[in-house]
């Protein structure tokens, strides 16, 4: 095992690490005698209601501490380094990786491409299994850490190498195996490309990975996103209309079959499918419970029904407002459905709406997400925007008032001569922002690790 220091950058207030006098700059060298690997070590060691905690001071002098507390309550230690190790850059050359596809001169992080399981673990990201070892599998199911959410993409064991493009990315059904033994709970997604892993191969893949329920307890599929900068990669092609209904007939068919024999519907397609066929999205109890928000899987359905309830709690009343939104084109013509039934309980509110087209990534890139400062800027500049401009939380950069290309919520609002509100994912924050003057003001979206961020919000 490779040592690691854990430098504590931060203890935080009124907590156990500051009644120890523990500082910035020490070090953390062992629990209860034994050496902390990373975060998942030091999260499972510090659980227990008597420690020993081992600290290398500043100046060099070693600090044995007994701490006595409640179970599970923590010391209020920020490290340096979240993760407590290095994080783990992907091994794979995916044909569909959208950072492959970004344009040069952003900022660097936004080009680090990880595939670190211990960030499924804290942050729902869903990692492809490549960078796993035994001792990393050992680890999950002696810890009973769940859910890890995995890239699977397809179960054919050559298919997926030459999609991740790793001789080695066909290798990782017996580690599947293993957690599924162990009990321990998954989550999947599959990236559809055309031609590659959609039609036969797509069912193949909902049969294999079915064989793993109830313990593999949800599988998204997700439409490829193609950006404009595609020049010597992978010949990918959008899907249409049509295609992708066949996508979404294949998929309700067999939640059909799963959901008689596991009372799960299992296999889910994300609120994308069903606005590029122009088809209603299902029923809320079709979504299990809303397992792959994360995917986009749902976030629309559920949005329908915070904002009913939010209205339903309100009686309406003659307060007058005239403001805007705006947002990706894919999913526009839902969010004007809401915006018009708040107007129809407060009639004199006029909600004005603008579809955004993302010319900075391409016109295929149609998720609100990927919108830039500069596009925003460009195509509402002399638009009538009313009193203040919405805008969803996440077209921000994690923890700041940036979008993807460093333009700045105020330089959007010193360009467009408007305030702007950011809006939280849930539909009663939504409602709040249009009637509420103060409702919604705060620019920050919540803090995140930029390299691996995978918050969605309106996010079809």
């Amino acid at each position: 095992m490779k040592k690691n220091r854990h430098i504590i950058r931060e203890v935080e207030e009124n907590s156990i690490a500051s009644e120890l006098e523990l500082e910035p700059g020490d070090e953390l060298l062992s629990i209860n005698g034994q050496p902390v690997e990373d975060v998942f070590d030091y999260h499972y060691l510090v659980n227990d209601d008597y420690l020993e905690i081992l600290i290398k001071k500043q100046n060099g002098e070693e600090w044995e501490l007994e701490v006595e507390k409640d179970y599970e309550e923590d010391l209020g230690i920020v490290f340096e380094n979240s993760l407590m190790d290095e994080y783990r850059s992907c091994r794979n050359k995916c044909v569909f990786c959208f950072i492959d596809q970004m344009p040069p001169g952003m900022r660097e992080t936004l080009y680090f491409k990880d595939d670190d399981s211990r960030l499924s673990f804290l942050q729902g990201n869903y990692v492809t299994l490549t960078n796993m070892s035994d001792h990393d599998i050992d680890r999950i199911i002696h810890y009973h850490l769940a859910p890890i959410n995995i890239s699977f993409h397809t179960t054919n064991p050559q298919l997926r190498c030459q999609i991740l493009n790793n001789r080695f990315a066909g290798d990782i059904f017996p580690k599947v195996q293993r957690l599924y033994e162990a009990g321990i709970e998954m989550n999947g997604q599959i990236v559809l490309c055309k031609g590659l892993n959609d039609g036969e191969e797509l069912e193949r893949s909902i049969r294999d990975l079915s064989a793993w329920l109830p313990h593999l307890r949800s599988v998204s599929v997700v439409p490829v996103g193609l950006s404009r900068y595609r020049e010597g990669l992978y010949p990918l092609q959008s899907f249409d209309r049509e295609e992708a209904g066949k996508v979404i007939d294949t998929i309700e068919s067999w939640q059909k079959k799963l959901y008689e024999e596991y009372g799960l519907h299992f296999i889910h397609a994300s609120d994308e499918w069903y606005l590029l066929a122009e088809r209603e999205l299902p029923q809320e109890e079709v979504y299990d419970g809303y397992l792959q928000l994360e995917n986009g899987v749902g976030m629309l359905r559920l949005l329908e029904t915070e904002v009913t309830e939010a209205l339903s709690e309100r009686e309406g009343d003659d307060r007058t407002r005239r403001v805007s939104f705006a947002t990706g084109y894919l999913a526009y013509a839902w969010i004007r459905r809401h915006m018009d039934r708040i107007q129809e309980k407060y009639p004199q509110v006029e909600i004005l709406g603008y579809p955004v087209k993302n010319e900075f990534f391409g016109e295929k890139i149609t998720v609100s997400g990927l919108l830039t400062g500069q596009d925003l800027i460009r195509q509402l500049k002399g638009k009538d925007l009313g009193e203040y401009l919405l805008l969803p939380c996440n077209l921000l950069r994690s923890g700041e008032n940036v979008f993807l290309d460093d333009v700045t919520v105020e330089d959007v609002e010193k360009e467009l001569q408007i305030s702007v509100k950011i809006v939280e994912e849930d539909g009663a924050s939504l409602v709040a922002a249009v009637l509420e003057r103060e409702a919604g003001t705060a620019h920050r979206r919540r803090q995140m690790y930029e390299q691996t961020d995978c918050s969605h919000c309106w996010k079809a």
